[in-house]
């Protein structure tokens, strides 16, 4: 996700990123491939390629784009859309957000016919291959206190102010998309504390607890969903929204489990991670550890989780993407087949938006569907792992360019 920085911290990370050599600038590439080692590619299609494209509520998707077309709004009209500036730039996605205000929303029709004025498909490719990886994530609700207590003693945190984030594509057009975080020490900019380390006290003392919660496990996949809700004991919610990460490489505990031959690559889900974590509760912490990766949060006041793109999420329209290759505000065809809450499989072919990243969202072809909060939608996204396919929806000024 997105961060504002102080004029301060850009100051001092342009000055480290010209003395970083060896120690933390060697770490930092080695976890960021350059873009051009990755094959993205597009190709043009017609919307009757689209399976279930008519049968779609586009009235939903349009107010989706409408969100992202207000940031949009606020950019220049000369910043780039996508790595390349392959989806154009800002100022040609002005004309099709100023012609999505007088379409009604609740015309269906109407709005599957924006779409198809404004917007041509492109299908999304990964060295040849159209087909990657779609999970969900979802909005937890955790309990949690204002105090700590010997009930609630799991700390989140607020975004620590010696934590430099620096985006790397200011520097380099190849690392679009890419950042590195740290601290500054002695004059270089050195990895930030790591989650084992975090847990063990590296923070204590800074008054950065935001709120403490009663499960660690919890708060661990409160982590991975990167916003959720604190009920706290008076029946007052507090939101948390994602506010930073301390710059470590993300890994995936379900895929540490597969490789101990703990869970079988089928069997891994939220449910079961969740399951053995609390059935081996040493072995567990050891293994939460192994995510280096901690995440930061802030009180959000807004009436739904924020995404990257500085949006509230919409359940089932929200998608996050790796923003390496697909821009933020764009609007994606998904292909793929989710879980319900029953525990079966459906065909699912949606109007989707890019609003949000994640640390686990990684290639060209590869998404994350936000299906919002509650025990339903934790339900369909904690098993939610399909294959499934997407098509871009680029204006259709770019057409020739493509």
């Amino acid at each position: 996700m997105d961060l504002k920085r102080d004029r301060w911290v850009v100051v001092v990370a342009m000055g480290c990123l010209l003395t970083l050599v060896a120690g933390a600038f060697a770490l930092a590439i080695s976890l960021v491939p350059p873009l051009d080692t990755r094959t993205f590619g597009v190709a043009q299609v017609s919307y009757r390629h689209l399976n279930g494209w008519t049968s779609d509520l586009h009235g939903q998707a349009l107010e989706v784009l409408r969100r992202s077309c207000v940031v949009l709004g606020r950019k220049p009209p000369t910043q780039p859309m996508g790595p390349n500036a392959f989806a154009g730039h800002v100022g040609d996605w002005r004309e099709p957000c100023a012609a999505s205000k007088f379409i009604d929303s609740r015309d269906h029709e109407a709005s599957r016919q924006f779409f198809e004025t404004w917007f041509e498909p492109f299908l999304v490719s990964a060295n040849g291959d159209n087909t990657g990886l779609f999970t969900g994530y979802y909005e937890p609700t955790l309990s949690g206190s204002l105090m700590s207590s010997a009930e609630y003693r799991t700390p989140l945190f607020a975004r620590p102010q010696d934590l430099v984030t620096v985006k790397l594509g200011e520097f380099s057009r190849e690392w679009i998309g890419e950042t590195i975080s740290g601290q500054i020490i002695d004059g270089k900019l050195r990895p930030y504390a790591t989650r084992a380390e975090i847990m063990a006290g590296a923070l204590g003392g800074k008054g950065l607890e935001l709120v403490w919660v009663n499960d660690p496990i919890d708060a661990f996949f409160l982590h991975i969903q990167g916003s959720g809700q604190i009920v706290l004991p008076d029946g007052q919610i507090v939101r948390l929204g994602y506010a930073s990460q301390n710059g470590h490489p993300y890994t995936s505990i379900g895929r540490e489990l597969v490789r101990e031959g703990v869970l079988s690559r089928e069997a891994v889900t939220m449910q079961s991670i969740r399951a053995w974590l609390r059935s081996n509760p040493d072995l567990g912490r050891e293994m939460i550890n192994r995510n280096a990766s901690f995440v930061f949060f802030r009180i959000n006041d807004r009436d739904g989780p924020i995404g990257a793109q500085n949006v509230v999420l919409t359940p089932e329209r929200s998608l996050a993407v790796d923003r390496r290759f697909v821009p933020l505000g764009v609007p994606l065809w998904l292909e793929t087949k989710a879980p319900t809450a029953k525990g079966e499989d459906k065909i699912w072919h949606r109007l989707m938006v890019a609003q949000d990243t994640g640390g686990a969202i990684r290639g060209p072809v590869r998404g994350d569907v936000f299906w919002g909060a509650g025990a339903e939608a934790a339900e369909v996204a904690g098993r939610m792992k399909h294959s499934g396919r997407y098509y871009i929806l680029l204006p259709r000024a770019l057409s020739h360019n493509l």
